[in-house]
């Protein structure tokens, strides 16, 4: 082992002394690592858009989506799938996703195979998409996201999906597609590949929405719509879906009228592991749900997501 020489001991243990509190983590710090940068030498994939898209699912609404086209694209081997809910937040150069730089990264590496994303805002309540939203959510999104109902897949799997493949080609096996988004939408991704895991059989979930948001009242005497807090129940009295599923929280989420987040993200995870543990029980036969997850110390935010993002796709996909 080397030793330090006398004078740079003593001024390493005088940098100890003086180093303030303040550059020690706090809780919700999580800087996005170098996969989540661009990196040079590695050549991007193009992202396209924003594109306008009206659908049929729900009418008087405008969203925008986003195309990310990996580097050496061949539409004769179709790539990977990779769809995002909150397309503006997830493909912002300075927000705290940044997914396409993260692909750009992984793909280059070889660590994850090549992908197509697909990166989609919610609805608004206009003709046209306003310009002046940024990063901000449009006003028609816990009505699609938050639901759980077959709206939201249906305007995927039966309208937008089938427009983005006019033009560039995906695979159709749904190990090899994944669905993810953040609070609200983490919930709509969910709900998408539990109503259709023939369809996208890898769930991301940042933050998820399990809680009761979408459960408004149509009337004074009206009895709440179902909500996200029904998940864990309906997850506990199914046969386990051939899903993989990645779920992040952190301790210091949101608590209010709609439910504790951290708490509604652990049920999550509880009852898939029950799920599971019953059907081995029962000896049923069929697929079990694959779940990983990360708790942290993090609020309602994109950051600790972010940070792991990286490690969630090998985990989705890594090669050996």
């Amino acid at each position: 082992m080397r030793l330090l020489s006398p004078a740079i001991a003593a001024l390493v243990a005088l940098a100890l002394i003086v180093t303030p509190a303040a550059a020690q983590r706090q809780p919700g710090d999580y800087p996005p690592g170098r996969d989540s940068q661009v990196q040079p030498g590695v050549a991007p994939g193009e992202l396209l858009g924003p594109f306008e898209f009206h659908a049929a699912a729900f009418p008087g609404t405008v969203r925008r989506y986003w195309v990310y086209v990996p580097n050496g694209y061949d539409p004769a081997s179709p790539p990977n799938l990779l769809v995002f809910q909150d397309g503006q937040r997830a493909t912002h150069p300075d927000g705290s996703l940044r997914v396409p730089v993260v692909l750009d990264n992984l793909i280059a590496a070889g660590a994850i195979p090549p992908t197509l994303g697909l990166f989609v805002t919610p609805g608004n309540l206009s003709r046209r998409y306003p310009d002046n939203l940024g990063m901000e959510n449009p006003d028609h999104r816990w009505q699609e996201y938050d639901e759980l109902d077959d709206d939201y897949s249906r305007l995927l799997l039966d309208e937008l999906l089938p427009e983005v493949r006019r033009q560039w080609a995906f695979t159709d096996d749904p190990a090899r597609r994944a669905i993810g988004g953040t609070s609200s939408g983490a919930i709509a991704a969910f709900t998408v590949a539990f109503r259709h895991p023939e369809a996208f059989g890898n769930v991301i979930s940042f933050v998820g929405s399990y809680v009761a948001i979408a459960a408004q009242e149509a009337g004074p005497a009206a009895a709440p719509l179902p909500a996200g807090d029904l998940y864990p129940r309906l997850i506990r009295h199914t046969p386990p879906r051939p899903l993989k599923v990645f779920l992040q929280d952190g301790s210091a989420d949101l608590d209010n009228e709609h439910g504790n987040w951290f708490l509604a993200n652990q049920q999550m995870l509880a009852a898939m592991e029950y799920a599971n543990r019953a059907a081995d029980e029962a000896g049923l036969p069929g697929p079990r749900y694959q779940v990983a997850h990360e708790w942290g110390d993090g609020a309602h935010s994109d950051a600790h997501g972010s940070a792991i993002l990286p490690d969630v796709l090998r985990w989705l996909w890594g090669t050996p």
